[in-house]
């Protein structure tokens, strides 16, 4: 990936005179007669605890191929949210961030996304990147007895018993989809302690640990048919649309579109493209 200069300077330059020196203990540098915004060049550096002008070159553009680590090092100095931090990872040609930049990201989202899920008419939610629920409309909470819905979701269909009758032909139909989705998720995720907790005792059930070891390339169920049993309408199925808020890598808006019935035969409807203007 192509290193863009000028996106990467801008960027940098603008988060760097947003931090107040005096907070760690420096003092403002002048600038021809004037006191400085920010940090300088070289009090990054200090920082940082790199030799003197790295800073300086990757601010530049003259840095090519930066070690993600130092990336890192920036991007909690200046306080970057999770869409700057993927800025300054393209910007600085390395490509999408490897990982999350904050422990908390994916896991909290704002707060107006509850409104945006109750305006949807279908059975929406959203969960964190631990899988646990974190809003859901009523729609959704139709769908469990007693509109009892799970606090985390990937536990729910891979280990509450609820949830292998609720899901119709759990064993060959969902299992082998959301167990590699869980490998996904700790892939991004490898040190969060819900997900650990859950491959472990996926991984010492007896009708998922020989799924566990078979593997799966499934990540995600965007377009999905599936069976369901519907709490209020019965047996049926839903259409999946997945989404993701894009400051919180791994959390995800799930859209279920419910179908009462028997599943009838059809196509998918097309793939939808924006119109071409000339």
């Amino acid at each position: 990936m192509k290193m863009n200069r000028k996106a990467l300077k801008a960027l940098l330059s603008e988060r760097r005179d947003l931090i107040e020196p005096e907070d760690h203990g420096l003092t403002r540098p002048s600038r021809q007669g004037r006191r400085a915004a920010g940090l300088s060049q070289q009090q990054v550096d200090e920082l940082t605890g790199r030799a003197a002008n790295t800073y300086y070159r990757l601010e530049s553009g003259r840095y090519p191929n930066p070690p993600v680590d130092y990336l890192e090092q920036v991007g909690r100095l200046f306080g970057l949210n999770e869409q700057e931090w993927g800025c300054l990872c393209r910007y600085a040609g390395i490509g999408d961030p490897p990982y999350p930049l904050n422990p908390s990201s994916g896991l909290e989202i704002p707060g107006v996304w509850q409104e945006a899920v109750d305006g949807i008419a279908h059975p929406a939610y959203v969960n964190d990147a631990s899988w646990n629920l974190i809003a859901h409309n009523a729609a959704f909470a139709d769908l469990f007895p007693d509109s009892h819905v799970p606090a985390n979701t990937m536990r729910w269909m891979l280990l509450d018993p609820r949830g292998r009758t609720m899901l119709t032909d759990w064993k060959a139909v969902w299992a082998p989809l959301v167990l590699p989705q869980l490998r996904a998720a700790l892939a991004l995720r490898p040190e969060d302690e819900t997900l650990l907790k859950i491959a472990e005792d996926a991984r010492a059930d007896p009708d998922l640990a020989p799924l566990w070891e078979s593997g799966g390339a499934h990540i995600h169920p965007d377009g999905d048919e599936r069976p369901i049993h519907h709490a209020l309408q019965g047996p049926g199925h839903v259409t999946m649309c997945a989404a993701m808020p894009l400051g919180a890598p791994g959390a995800r808006l799930i859209v279920l579109i419910y179908h009462p019935g028997q599943k009838k035969q059809h196509t998918r409807l097309p793939m939808l493209r924006a119109r071409r203007t000339t």
